[in-house]
């Protein structure tokens, strides 16, 4: 059976969560902010039109944006992850394999539709009756042709959001139309090195000699032209790989010049990082923390990370949490504004292969006490049960002032409709 994918996404995802639930948002310029408030990281087209270029920091375009009538919005990833799942829901009804790639796209499997176009229009169709999110959808007999056609349904208007490149005479003239720096893997740096040899569309990649792609681009560069040509090279990851590291990190709402909020701080990271790695099924031998002052602010600088190893790999919250305020104690230092701290565990394994310690045996009070917290936090809410020295309700907070309601994850902020 010839495999055919489809890559659908969400058109300007965040901004699209956005106005499911506030429809005064609705053909007006939508900017959604990063972390902090700092940046652009999510336009509609009528903010492209206005010319506000993805990663604008917001202090430079906030007075003429607003002026001009724009709309924004801090980053609301509770709102935006639910209705991801909601949308991936959706994509399950139609598609043998979905492969959820990042938050707003997915990989699907078509190859059983007897007309996968049609197939993908209607899917399209039910994803923004069932959600009220628009999509995209790219077709392809590989993945790197459906991300492909992804793109040129984006850009080209006239095919109605759906590009279909599984017939060759048809993806060949299109591909002539796809720049080299927009092909999936290529990107800017290579598609100049590309360009010294007369490789300007994926159309040309696609006719380019396997040698010659080899000898540029290497293995994975010749494994895009194969794709490109309609050789399939790479299947679906339907189930996830299992996570080798992680990393919760943020910056904070304003300087920290203190030990107790910083100590807070990392704390809080390594109890959300437990939590994620109990939810993979994960176990972290180390524990890594680091924080530092911002290079755009006047004054010292100063950077420090540091580790601390346990004597069985665990993902036990109040392990992690205590590993975390002994090292920021360690590596204190006063008189600087630090503005960024994180946790990074690295080396993951699975917690029944731990190598278990003749000193050290883990109580196993210890995991049905994680279990209980966890189950707690999912009925109330996170956070709801932390453990002592943990804070997450502070000054030094993300920075989220123009923040929408969570609207579909929690119950305080269910939108309410008047009779």
């Amino acid at each position: 059976m010839n495999r055919i994918y489809a890559l659908s996404d969400g058109n300007s995802f965040y901004c699209s969560c956005e106005r499911v639930f506030d429809p005064s948002l609705i053909d007006k310029p939508v900017v959604v902010l990063s972390n902090n408030d700092g940046c652009v990281v999510a336009r509609t087209p009528e903010a492209k039109a206005m010319g506000i270029p993805m990663g604008a920091p917001w202090f430079e375009i906030r007075d003429s944006y607003l002026k001009a009538g724009g709309k924004v919005r801090s980053s609301n990833y509770a709102l935006y992850g639910d209705m991801s799942r909601r949308v991936n829901a959706v994509y399950e009804q139609f598609a043998d394999e979905v492969e959820v790639y990042s938050i707003d796209e997915s990989f699907l499997d078509l190859s059983r539709s007897p007309d996968p176009e049609g197939h993908a229009r209607l899917m399209r169709d039910t994803v923004l009756q069932w959600t009220g999110i628009p999509t995209c959808v790219g077709i392809g007999t590989t993945r790197v042709l459906a991300k492909a056609a992804n793109h040129l349904a984006k850009k080209r208007g006239e095919l109605g959001g759906v590009c279909n490149l599984v017939d060759p005479e048809r993806r060949a003239a299109l591909l002539a139309t796809l720049a080299i720096e927009d092909v999936w893997g290529i990107g800017r740096a290579l598609s100049e090195r590309l360009a010294a040899h007369g490789v300007r569309t994926a159309a040309d990649l696609a006719a380019m000699p396997l040698k010659s792609a080899r000898q540029i681009l290497s293995v994975t560069g010749e494994r895009i032209a194969l794709e490109l040509a309609g050789v399939h090279c790479s299947a679906l990851e339907v189930t996830a790989p299992a996570k080798k590291g992680m990393a919760v990190t943020r910056s904070f709402g304003r300087p920290v010049t203190t030990l107790v909020e910083l100590e807070q701080a990392v704390r809080t990271h390594a109890v959300r990082a437990g939590e994620k790695l109990r939810r993979n099924g994960r176990a972290a031998p180390h524990i890594r923390v680091f924080y530092y002052t911002s290079r755009h602010r006047n004054g010292p600088q100063r950077s420090v990370s540091g580790i601390e190893h346990f004597p069985v790999a665990t993902n036990d919250s109040l392990a992690l949490s205590a590993a975390a305020g002994r090292i920021a104690r360690r590596l204190w230092a006063e008189g600087f504004c630090y503005a960024k701290s994180g946790v990074t565990l690295e080396g993951l394994i699975d917690p029944a292969h731990a190598v278990a310690d003749l000193w050290h045996n883990p109580d196993p009070r210890r995991e049905d006490l994680m279990r209980v917290m966890d189950a707690v936090n999912a009925k109330f809410g996170r956070n709801t049960l932390a453990p002592a020295g943990v804070s997450y309700q502070k000054p030094w907070s993300l920075k989220q002032d123009m923040r929408s309601p969570r609207w579909t994850t929690r119950l305080d902020e269910v939108p309410l409709v008047k009779a």
